[in-house]
């Protein structure tokens, strides 16, 4: 998720206002086949509801972070939504409902997910520094990690988990300043430890694992590429992983070209297909897990008022995609058809 500088977002938080200023349908594009090749397809996203407006105390909405619960309601969040309105929701897809679960006076949430191990929804506070989670109906809130790692404090923008129920975070230190401080870290899912599994990244946003649980998709924000983290071989309480936690390679896996817009979070299906969002744009880009794309997920033209779609979640089991786009025309969710189907962990951060 694009955001303000951690500094603004802490002194708006403490002011009490907040801490961060049908299916598709495929066609060609609009002025022929896209420069990426003949083989890459315009899918045409359908609005299911609007969800947001432009709160007058931050200046903006922003919707970030959906992911499906079990019971097949996806939850997200408002990154800049003031104390008293709602931070988290609870959408009903099929009946086209929301109502808020969880709003508080403090947090500038950029990201939500279910833990496998103990079932509870997890938000990454970006303003504090902090990991805190809730019980799916949005009371008995904990911190679950806080404070520093390896000497500084995080940034933390998306989460993934591996089968375990451990943490994977993409910390973004550095954009404020413009440097290349951003690290990816792994939070055991007791809280109690936390390893740096790269370091040197540029403004770390979006994080997934691959569709076979071997390594890490990670989108850098300021360099607009796609990281590969290729994890090392592990044991059953930490997957993929070392012994000592290590990590085997890293290497700059796509380059997107994006004009204006910036890599944000990144979603995978059970074919391995990575959904880039983007902020600036209010589209996905789709590559295989070769770097080749497939896709460019769309707004219709008409759609007006909105510069971002900066996550997506796919229906575990099945093709049915929803993405949340937001710009001065508020908050909304969109759907559209995947090219593959969703699994446990296809939810962008």
């Amino acid at each position: 998720m694009r955001r303000l500088p951690p500094r603004n977002l802490v002194a708006l938080a403490t002011a009490g206002l907040l801490a961060l200023a049908g299916c598709g349908t495929e066609t060609g594009g609009p002025s022929g086949p896209s420069a990426a090749g003949d083989t890459v397809r315009t899918i045409r996203a359908q609005k299911v509801m609007q969800l947001t407006r432009t709160h007058e105390e931050t200046g903006m909405t922003l919707l970030e972070g959906p992911a499906f619960h079990p019971d097949g309601d996806l939850f997200l969040v408002d990154v800049t939504a003031p104390e008293g309105r709602p931070k988290v929701m609870r959408v009903d897809v099929r009946r086209k409902t929301a109502r808020s679960v969880h709003t508080d006076g403090r947090g500038a949430y950029t990201s939500a997910q279910f833990s496998p191990y103990d079932g509870r929804l997890y938000l990454t506070d970006y303003a504090h520094g902090e990991i805190v989670s809730l019980a799916p109906e949005g009371g008995d809130p904990r911190t679950f990690f806080s404070g520093e790692v390896d000497g500084a404090r995080m940034n933390p923008d998306d989460i993934a988990f591996d089968k375990a129920g451990h943490l994977y975070v993409s910390d973004s230190r550095g954009l404020s300043e413009g440097t290349e401080h951003g690290r990816a870290v792994r939070i055991d899912r007791d809280g109690g430890k936390a390893t740096v599994l790269a370091d040197g990244l540029a403004a770390t946003n979006g994080i997934s694992f691959d569709e076979a649980y071997r390594g890490l998709w990670i989108s850098e924000l300021t360099q607009n590429r796609i990281s590969y983290l290729r994890l090392g071989a592990g044991g059953d309480t930490a997957p993929h992983l070392g012994a000592n936690g290590d990590t085997a390679s890293r290497h700059t896996a796509i380059r997107v070209d994006g004009g204006v817009a910036q890599t944000d979070s990144i979603a995978v299906d059970a074919d391995g297909n990575l959904y880039q969002g983007l902020h600036g744009r209010p589209a996905l880009l789709v590559y295989d897990r070769y770097g080749e794309r497939l896709a460019t997920v769309e707004v219709p033209a008409r759609a007006e008022g909105l510069d971002s779609a900066t996550n997506v979640a796919i229906t575990p089991g099945g093709t049915k995609a929803y993405m949340t786009v937001s710009g001065p025309a508020g908050g909304y969710l969109y759907t559209f058809d995947a090219l593959g189907k969703g699994t446990w962990q296809s939810n962008g951060g």
